[in-house]
Parts: C-alpha cells; sequence; structure tokens
C-alpha cells in the first residue's frame, strides 16, 4: 500500500486576501484558482520545492478561519529563508535554536500558524533515533 499527502486544506476568511499572501509574501506558486461548481471555489498553492500543496477557497470546509496549527516547512537555510520572507514582509519571528534544531513562526492573515524548520543536523538527527544516547 502506498499514500502520499498531497493537499491540506487551510481555512480562510478571504479567499484573495489570502491567496495574494501566499503567492506573494511566502512564494507559493499559483497551481489553479478555480470554481468547480457555484460556491465552491479552490484555489491550490504550492510551496516552492514541495511535492504538498494547499487548499484555500470557499465552500469546502467546516473549520473557522485561522484555526490550522503548526504545518510545518522544512528548509536547508532557515537563516535565509526567515531573512527572504522577512523582506518580502511575511512577518516571521526570530529564528529559535530548540536543542540543535532551528525554527521560526509565522501566520497568514487570518491566523493560521506556520512554522518554519531548519533542516536537521545529521548529529542531532543521529543522537533522536539512537536509543543509547537517551
Amino acid at each position: 500500500m502506498e499514500m502520499r499527502l498531497e493537499v491540506v486544506q487551510v481555512p480562510v476568511a478571504d479567499v484573495d486576501r489570502s491567496k495574494s499572501f501566499y503567492v506573494e509574501k511566502l512564494g507559493f506558486v499559483l497551481d489553479h484558482d478555480v470554481e468547480h461548481i457555484p460556491g465552491m471555489r479552490v484555489v491550490q498553492l504550492t510551496p516552492p520545492g514541495s511535492a504538498a500543496s494547499i487548499v484555500i477557497g470557499t465552500g469546502m470546509t467546516s473549520m473557522p478561519p485561522g484555526s490550522l496549527e503548526g504545518l510545518q516547512l522544512v528548509v536547508l537555510d532557515i537563516d535565509a529563508v526567515r531573512a527572504e520572507l522577512q523582506e518580502r514582509g511575511a512577518g516571521i519571528s526570530d529564528v529559535q535554536d530548540m536543542g540543535g534544531v532551528k525554527f521560526a513562526f509565522l501566520s497568514d492573515p487570518d491566523g493560521n500558524r506556520w512554522v518554519i524548520q531548519g533542516a536537521t543536523p545529521p548529529e542531532i538527527k543521529g543522537a533522536h533515533l539512537d536509543p543509547a544516547a537517551s
């Protein structure tokens, strides 16, 4: 059996405002913006380099806007990505080192909360996988 997580719905109040944020501030690629049936608008956006996408729109979810929390985008160079997102006006936090793994945090216009995670260094990853290291 094979399963791939490819699309996650993100609940938003204003589709156009959110679409603009994800494209202009975060650099996501706009895959499509369609209304398949009246009242159901589907806007699919993909983070650069990602195999998974997000979907925002209307008529798709009962989650309240801003209720999504903790989606993580993993990056190789968190300091460079943070600097670019800050320059784009994304409103990202300072980088925090949490035991060798670095994180930064941001929210979209509705308050959906995202985590930017720096790639885990091999020595930290190995220590987390080695039961003798505990």
